[in-house]
């Protein structure tokens, strides 16, 4: 009976560890990163393509680089590279806004309103870019002895919108036709677009 008790037992011990050990869950492992293309080497750009260096409805974004031998010159190319950037960007957004708005607009002369609306919108991106915060800087020496300097560079959307707001309001043309609150809509409506990308 003992013998009889003692197999029971060990039967009993061993189905409760066959199934204990069935229940673990097996790990997946990620898959591997697909192969790097042949002649082509990955290369590390700072201050770029992540998530908190891009355009939001919130803020324009620019990310640039600039080389030189001398490291502030590095400095200011990387500077001049990304305002152009960010004035490019800045620009294409109000050309939507600004031919949304119009065509909601009942001017008579909507070809002489769009023109003086894009005039007075540069000029306001050329003062507001004097504004803008650095987010990321970083500088590395290359092996040939150059200096680079990796540069991103923010504004924000209500910066623009009411400089853009207050240029428009104060030209007498304009003023006649401009609404502010239809324009702040327009522009906002843009802005989400920033969202979706």
């Amino acid at each position: 009976m003992k013998k009889l008790s003692y197999y029971l037992s060990a039967i009993l011990m061993i189905a409760v560890l066959a199934t204990s050990c069935k229940s673990k869950e097996k790990v997946v492992a990620p898959p591997p990163p697909p192969p790097q293309p042949k002649g082509e080497v990955l290369i590390n750009n700072y201050c770029a393509g992540e998530k908190e260096f891009m355009s939001t409805k919130e803020l324009f974004r620019a990310s640039a680089v600039g080389e030189s031998l001398d490291q502030m010159v590095s400095k200011k190319k990387a500077m001049t590279n990304a305002k152009g950037e960010l004035a490019g960007l800045i620009q294409t957004t109000m050309k939507g806004v600004t031919d949304n708005y119009i065509k909601s607009t009942e001017a008579n002369n909507k070809e002489g309103l769009e023109e003086r609306f894009e005039g007075n919108t540069r000029e306001v991106i050329n003062q507001q870019l004097n504004g803008v915060r650095v987010i990321c800087e970083k500088q590395t020496k290359t092996s040939d002895g150059n200096y680079k300097t990796y540069i991103c560079i923010e504004i924000t959307a209500e910066d623009i919108i009411k400089g853009v707001g207050n240029k428009l309001s104060a030209d007498k043309e304009l003023k006649i036709d401009y609404d502010y609150e239809k324009f702040k809509k327009t522009f906002d409506e843009e802005m989400k677009k920033f969202e979706t990308k």
